[in-house]
């Protein structure tokens, strides 16, 4: 923030050196006694005294706030910039007293007839007392500057946090579609020299699976509803394979299904349920996906028969993919979990509704 050419700085900081020329008066009025026209006289010297001290403080500041935007960074200062704005505030000090008393000469010789002479002891002891206001006000700029630079630092921050969160969502949801089409040709290369009518519909289940996942995979979030479809088209597929083996139920909260979830999140869920639990069952198992809304909170639970196992071959990409965007998009508000419940593997994911 350049305040240089910030019109409410100018505003701010003239009408507070006029504060300061108007303390400046009140100072000496008070410490001042008499009476008759010796009292105006002496009131007309005090205005212009103030007047004074404060158009001449105004335009020192100006020398002072030049050198701090041109050549002072906050975020980047050596200890000699320090050494220098503190050089330019003792030598504006020095300018300041010795262009002060004798301009101050001029109004005391009209309205008080006398001359202004002051020891050396006495103009020094008066430096304390002007370097003061230049202090106060000099961490007011400086303060500001700061508070702009921590602003602009938390700016830029959160800028490189979502372009970053953007390029790791898109390298998420890169793995989507490879990790998704690789087990599905699988089933169809199995089916090819065993029944062509069948690899036929399930190439057609597989191209509205795949359109789906190529015009919504982009999305952040969709409908619930959305991504349900997409997964009965799956599981069309899924069951051409497995057939009997595989019994698939869906208990599902109304209320749910205008609720926003990471696009093909669900999908992969089923997709892991079978890979990793159903088509190691000789006899085959369950699926039931279940939702549910309550305090604010969505609730998507997919169980599967079988027993919870890690695998030494398997790289785990799905359960890894699902946690990282949960992470990413959601931050602690999310939870995924995997367990073993009375012969089942439970997969549970809560997220807030949005």
């Amino acid at each position: 923030m350049k305040l240089l050419t910030n019109y409410k700085y100018w505003i701010i900081n003239f009408f507070g050196w006029i504060l300061f020329a108007l303390f400046m008066l009140t100072i000496d009025k008070i410490s001042y006694g008499g009476g008759g026209e010796e009292s105006v006289n002496r009131v007309y010297y005090l205005l212009t005294e103030g007047v004074l001290c404060g158009l001449l403080g105004f335009i020192l500041s100006f020398i002072i706030l030049y050198f701090i935007e041109n050549y002072f960074n906050i975020g980047d200062y050596s200890k000699s910039d320090v050494y220098k704005l503190i050089a330019l505030v003792i030598g504006t000090q020095i300018i300041y007293h010795s262009v002060l008393w004798p301009m101050l000469n001029i109004p005391a010789n009209y309205f008080l007839n006398v001359d202004i002479e002051l020891t050396l002891l006495q103009k020094l002891t008066n430096v304390p007392h002007f370097l003061a206001y230049f202090v106060v006000w000099l961490f007011v700029v400086l303060t500001l500057k700061l508070v702009y630079y921590i602003n602009t630092i938390k700016v830029k921050q959160l800028a490189l946090e979502a372009n970053l969160k953007e390029a790791q969502l898109n390298t998420l949801k890169g793995q989507i579609n490879p990790h998704f089409m690789f087990n599905s040709l699988n089933n169809i290369r199995g089916l090819m020299l065993e029944d062509a009518d069948v690899a036929r519909n399930m190439l057609t289940n597989l191209s509205e699976t795949l359109r789906y996942s190529l015009t919504k995979s982009e999305l952040n979030s969709i409908s619930l509803e959305d991504e349900l479809e997409m997964v009965e088209n799956y599981v069309e597929i899924s069951k051409i394979q497995f057939e009997d083996r595989l019994q698939f139920e869906t208990h599902i909260d109304e209320a749910s299904l205008n609720k926003q979830i990471p696009p093909m999140i669900i999908q992969m869920l089923v997709e892991n349920s079978l890979k990793h639990g159903i088509s190691n069952i000789k006899s085959g198992g369950e699926v039931t996906l279940s939702t549910l809304v309550t305090d604010h909170q969505l609730q998507i639970e997919v169980t599967n028969s079988g027993k919870l196992q890690k695998s030494e071959n398997s790289t785990q990409l799905g359960l890894k993919n699902i946690k990282k965007r949960l992470e990413l998009l959601y931050g602690q508000n999310a939870t995924f979990t995997l367990k073993e419940i009375e012969n089942k593997v439970v997969a549970t994911i809560k997220m807030p509704i949005v």
